[in-house]
């Protein structure tokens, strides 16, 4: 009996993203199975090739939207180290990092057009969504309204093929920007006043109106935190008001100065990048009964001045210098919390971070001065 197999541009793809992908199990011994079931079974053999390994495998399969970003970049990495590379589609607007592209199945995807999302998620039998695609505070006060139709439509979306079934669970991240002038600054508590003054904050404080409407009247499995500002070594800040809190850090190591775009006294809820990775993590992974809250939880690990990390760096290096020129992202900054409360994640999903000013410093001039070493 001579087997014909009709292979299309989309499962070539699919065949070499596994093949190239690196994998938790036996790939030879996975093929020549499939290919055996193949032959006696009269299937086309990538689609089934795909198919077995994720049946027999895997019973969770992700998509990571907007995964060329900040965060979305080191949480794709981090997905793939525990699910598998095949298991976690990263996806965005345009190529990203070699690392990320190489590293396991990659999609060009706008976050905005729901049929090709539909499309990727049938043809990698996608459970799991993790929407981090976003226009940011700074950058979304410069465009308003691209930054409104990225922020609401791309959630929009979602919710609809969660509502649909076609997905289990989706993720997505709010901010401390759904706060305002008139949200308690100190120790924020986790219901209180939002009344957000940037686009930004505007697009959040409706995406979790939306999220939580979605899980009462239709029972969608979504899931969200509030991010404080988040820092990182391996990637460039992306436009948000926090960023000075990365950037002073690449600063240190490349030029030993810095020009700082707020007051020396303000003070923002922060985090350490592995702490928020952890955090999106275990959120997904707790059962469905400990997620309390369907809007968005707070979440913090610290707060602390652009004079505190400049002295936190100093003690590192004794030479680095300052100034401050504080712009239009201060009247932004003024308008968030100093601290936020975040018991409520604490209490019911158990949340921990592990860094605190002190050792996040110690590590991000450590990690880039490596870097440095090996440009």
């Amino acid at each position: 009996m001579i087997v014909h197999f009709a292979i299309s541009k989309v499962e070539r793809h699919l065949f070499f993203n596994i093949i190239y992908s690196q994998v938790p199990f036996n790939h030879n011994l996975i093929l020549m199975v499939c290919f055996s079931c193949c032959i006696l079974l009269n299937l086309d053999l990538i689609k089934f090739i795909f198919v077995s390994i994720n049946q027999t495998f895997m019973d969770t399969n992700i998509l990571v939207i907007g995964a060329c970003g900040q965060i979305g970049t080191e949480l794709t990495q981090a997905l793939r180290k525990r699910y598998g590379n095949t298991r976690v589609v990263a996806s965005d607007i345009k190529a990203g990092p070699e690392a990320l592209m190489e590293s396991g199945p990659f999609e060009i995807l706008d976050a905005t057009n729901k049929v090709a999302i539909e499309k990727c998620i049938e043809t990698y039998q996608i459970t799991d969504v993790y929407l981090m695609a976003a226009m940011l505070s700074a950058t979304g006060e410069k465009y308003p309204q691209m930054a409104w139709d990225l922020n609401i439509n791309s959630l929009s979306h979602l919710l609809d093929i969660a509502r649909d079934k076609k997905i289990k669970k989706l993720f997505w991240p709010s901010s401390i920007a759904v706060f305002g002038p008139t949200t308690p600054k100190h120790d924020t508590p986790q219901h209180t006043i939002t009344e957000p003054t940037t686009v930004y904050g505007i697009s959040k404080l409706t995406g979790e109106r939306w999220c939580e409407y979605f899980n009462r009247k239709y029972g969608v499995d979504v899931r969200s935190i509030r991010y404080p500002g988040i820092i990182s070594w391996k990637t460039l800040p992306g436009g948000g008001t926090t960023d000075y809190a990365v950037d002073i850090y690449h600063k240190a190591i490349e030029e030993g100065s810095y020009e700082c775009f707020l007051t020396e006294n303000t003070y923002l809820p922060m985090m350490y990048m592995e702490d928020a990775i952890k955090a999106t993590m275990d959120i997904m992974q707790a059962k469905a009964e400990d997620i309390k809250i369907r809007s968005s939880y707070n979440l913090s690990a610290m707060s602390f001045s652009p004079k505190e990390v400049y002295e936190a760096i100093k003690e590192e290096l004794p030479t680095f210098s300052i100034r401050y020129q504080p712009d239009f992202r201060q009247e932004i900054a003024d308008s968030w919390p100093s601290s936020i409360d975040d018991s409520r994640a604490t209490t019911d999903w158990g949340w921990q971070p592990s860094y605190d000013l002190k050792s996040m410093t110690k590590e991000m001039l450590f990690q880039l001065k490596q870097k440095a070493k090996e440009a």
